[in-house]
């Protein structure tokens, strides 16, 4: 179902959600530029051993850390539910960036506090883009709800 109880609340969860994590990977890129720090296989050779492809851009911040937190606080603020199962799925990716050797603890860190202030800066702000949001959801749902009436399709959200 696309309406119903709790539609305007998602819908604005997952809009501020998606804004914050824009606008933290944006930061982030300045701040890389700012600071640029090698990642720890490339600055430890032979002595970190990366588990996966390390990146050739700046381990400092996070990229992964502060989307991840950027949509994990945004949706503690906005929808509390779904919020604290975002913020547990936030910080197994930031555990995950250094345990296989792609960041060190500080880039995530600061990966999670660029996230986290970009969420609070986006939920204080949402008198600026809820409107948009609403106009975007009077589009849509009704394309969505005649999309869910199509033979063969069973609700998922309910």
């Amino acid at each position: 179902m696309i309406s119903g109880p709790g539609a305007d609340l998602r819908k604005r969860a997952t809009a501020a959600a998606l804004i914050s994590a824009g606008l933290a990977m944006l930061a982030n890129q300045g701040l890389g530029l700012l600071w640029d720090r090698a990642r720890p296989p490339k600055a430890h050779p032979g002595k970190i051993i990366g588990l996966t492809t390390i990146s050739p851009d700046s381990s400092f911040p996070s990229d992964h850390a502060a989307a991840a937190f950027g949509i994990a606080v945004a949706a503690l603020l906005t929808y509390r539910f779904a919020g604290r199962i975002l913020l547990a799925v936030a910080i197994v990716v930031a555990l995950s960036r250094v345990a296989v050797g792609a960041h060190y603890p500080t880039d995530v860190l600061a990966g999670a506090a660029v996230g986290s202030v970009m969420a609070l800066l986006v939920t204080r702000l949402h008198a600026l883009w809820l409107p948009l949001v609403n106009g975007l959801a009077r589009l849509t749902d009704p394309l969505l709800r005649g999309i869910q009436r199509l033979p063969g399709l069973r609700t998922v959200v309910g």
